[in-house]
């Protein structure tokens, strides 16, 4: 991916021009967000829910050692081998490591976003390994060789068109008259060709959406099946999953899972919700001869340690770029790594850099959509100004911005000055723009007036109008 420092603004510029990419980017407004409303509504505890959620992800974080220490000696206990890796580095090599062991040459993998954040795949086809992606979204971008564009719907950038051009160009076996232009048919087609790959491959790969400290168990939440196929043919399954997604108990998991579906897709329940466990036992009729987790810090415990403890609380639903103005204007790719949307924004950052990523957590309106959406209720708009203190601190921020809040600072200490330089400015505007009632350019306002007129004042300012109503109500 590219570097966000370098070329976010650019990527955001392209992304606003691109006809393709916002009529693609309609269907996110037009179907998430709609179908989470109805899916809340249908559920009176679902606010209650929610803050029962966030308080299992906190309590879990507050002991997330012993929790994690517990999580091992289940694993273990079920015939499993969990393998603590500090770093991206330390991942790629143990799953690496597992694969050259057991001659692995195909590697089906389920979505995971874990493995996008350590560039999983390019490492193994590096090392002569074929990975497949098997999750429909990630098959398609792994065609198009591009990273997915959303959490949960990586190939939401796209219209069937360019997945119609896509399938014709790589599925060259089949007959060039074939139709394709319905989703069954190209999802019939995808169906035939990863099911070669579901039988070929050594090694299973998957991510988890949780994993449960109380049964040493990982589970995955589909809608599509490919994940149990996945962990369950290949005679080794490998988890890949980051720290914080433990939690205590099957219990606690069944609340959480309330809020998940419900968030992300507006569905009751996803249709999958699967639940591995170890290796196959004697007996068990398929499953995986063994059963690998490569738990993965990466910079988690920092995190963990500071003010952003809170974004760890995250269980990559989707729901804040499903409901954020500015995702629906750019997409995913804009933001240069991973994650994108609002917690994009805050977990970037604290992953690669303020330095690289600090445009990012400046790429929103702070309208709160995101907040108020999020199942774990996490303060993202926050979380985001505390990467602009941080930026603003290190003198990352553009010479413009540090001058003008510097000037800004000066004035609000004396408000006086204040108040009577507002008021003055009131007035010239007032009198220079009487005769059209707009501005078409302003001196330092190019960034709005490039786009829109700006209105000329017509009367006192906010303040000096709040003055005399609170005035009038103390006669």
């Amino acid at each position: 991916m590219h570097s966000t420092a370098h070329s976010f603004k650019d990527n955001a510029k392209a992304a606003v021009a691109d006809p393709q990419l916002k009529r693609a980017l309609g269907h996110v407004k037009s179907g998430f967000i709609g179908k989470r409303a109805k899916a809340a509504a249908r559920l009176p505890e679902f606010e209650a829910l929610r803050d029962a959620a966030r308080d299992i992800k906190t309590h879990t974080l507050e002991h997330l050692d012993l929790y994690l220490e517990r999580y091992e000696e289940n694993v273990q206990a079920a015939g499993g081998q969990v393998h603590w890796c500090a770093s991206a580095d330390d991942a790629r090599a143990a799953v690496l490591d597992i694969c050259q062991r057991v001659g692995a040459k195909t590697v089906t993998k389920g979505k995971s976003m874990i493995s996008e954040e350590i560039a999983l795949n390019d490492h193994l086809e590096a090392n002569g390994i074929t990975p497949v992606e098997t999750d429909l979204g990630e098959y398609i971008i792994q065609l198009r060789h591009e990273p997915p564009s959303h959490i949960i719907a990586p190939a939401v950038h796209l219209t069937k068109d360019l997945i119609e051009a896509d399938f014709r160009a790589e599925h060259t076996q089949f007959p060039a008259e074939r139709q394709l232009s319905e989703p069954r048919q190209l999802v019939d087609e995808a169906r035939q060709v990863l099911r070669e790959g579901f039988l070929k491959a050594d090694v299973g790969i998957t991510g988890a959406n949780f994993l449960v400290a109380e049964t040493g168990s990982s589970v995955i939440v589909t809608n599509e099946g490919n994940g149990d196929l996945t962990q369950v043919l290949p005679k080794v399954h490998i988890v890949v999953a980051s720290l914080e997604k433990v939690v205590p108990t099957l219990e606690d998991l069944s609340t959480i899972l309330r809020v998940l579906a419900r968030s992300a897709t507006g569905q009751e329940f996803s249709t999958y919700t699967t639940v591995s466990t170890g290796p196959k036992r004697p007996g068990d009729l398929d499953g995986p001869e063994e059963y690998h987790v490569v738990l993965l810090d990466n910079g988690r415990s920092q995190m963990l340690a500071g003010e952003l403890r809170e974004v760890l609380r995250c269980i990559r639903c989707g729901a804040c770029m499903n409901h954020c103005p500015v995702y629906h204007a750019i997409g995913g790719h804009a933001y240069g790594w991973v994650y994108p949307g609002p917690i994009g924004s805050v977990l970037t950052p604290a992953l690669i850099g303020v330095e690289e990523a600090g445009n990012l957590p400046n790429a929103s309106t702070f309208c709160g959509r995101c907040e108020s959406v999020c199942p774990m209720r996490i303060p993202l708009p926050k979380l985001m100004r505390h990467w602009r203190e941080r930026e603003f601190e290190r003198n990352l921020s553009p010479a413009a911005v540090r001058y003008g809040l510097a000037a800004w600072a000066f004035l609000a200490r004396r408000p006086a000055l204040y108040h009577w330089l507002i008021g003055l400015e009131m007035r010239v505007l007032g009198a220079i723009g009487r005769r059209k009632g707009r501005f078409a350019r302003l001196p330092f306002a190019g960034g709005w007036t490039r786009h829109r007129d700006f209105p000329a004042p017509q009367g006192k300012t906010f303040q000096a109008l709040w003055a005399e109503r609170q005035a009038g109500r103390g006669r």
